[in-house]
C-alpha cells in the first residue's frame, strides 16, 4: 500500500479587509514556488494585518520603530521543513502600489511572493542583496500572472 501524499498546508488569515483573488491557485502556485527554489515546506500562514497590527510586531520581535510592509518569520528548526508565519501590512501594500503606479493586487502578490522567499532563503538587507531577490520577486511574479491569464477561474 503506497503512502498518501500529503500537500503542505497554506493558510490565508485576513484581520484587515483585502480581496484576495483565486487563493486555490495561488496556493499551488506558491508549492511549485518551494519546489522551484529546492525547499520543503511544511506549512505556510499569511495574516493581512493593519500597519499598526505589524508595527507593533516590529517592536516587539525584531527591536525596530517603523513601519513595514511584511515581516516573515521561519518557525521551523535548522534541517526541518519550512513552517512559515508571513505578516502582511494591507496599509504599506495600498500605499506601495500608489507609490510605484501598480495596482494593489500585484503588489499584494509581489509581497506575497516576497514572503515566500524570504523562507527559501532570499535576504534583502544589502544592495546585492536586494538586487538578487528583486529579480527573483519580478520573475515569479511575471510567472504567476502569466499561467493565472491562462487558467482564468471557473464560476
Amino acid at each position: 500500500m503506497r503512502a498518501a501524499l500529503t500537500i503542505p498546508p497554506i493558510h490565508f488569515h485576513t484581520l484587515q479587509p483585502i480581496r484576495l483573488r483565486q487563493r486555490s491557485f495561488l496556493r499551488s502556485f506558491l508549492l511549485s514556488l518551494f519546489t522551484r527554489e529546492k525547499k520543503k515546506l511544511g506549512e505556510l500562514t499569511y495574516i493581512f494585518c493593519s500597519d499598526d497590527y505589524l508595527l507593533e510586531i516590529n517592536r516587539q520581535f525584531l527591536q525596530h520603530d517603523y513601519y513595514t510592509d511584511i515581516i516573515t518569520f521561519n518557525l521551523a528548526e535548522p534541517g526541518q521543513a519550512i513552517q512559515g508565519e508571513v505578516y502582511i501590512s494591507i496599509d504599506r501594500v495600498r500605499d506601495n502600489a500608489k507609490q510605484y503606479n501598480s495596482s494593489i493586487n500585484r503588489e499584494l502578490h509581489r509581497v506575497i511572493l516576497h514572503g515566500a522567499l524570504h523562507l527559501c532563503g532570499y535576504k534583502d538587507k544589502k544592495k546585492e542583496e536586494e538586487a538578487r531577490m528583486r529579480k527573483m520577486e519580478d520573475k515569479y511574479l511575471n510567472l504567476y500572472f502569466e499561467v493565472s491569464a491562462r487558467n482564468p477561474p471557473s464560476k
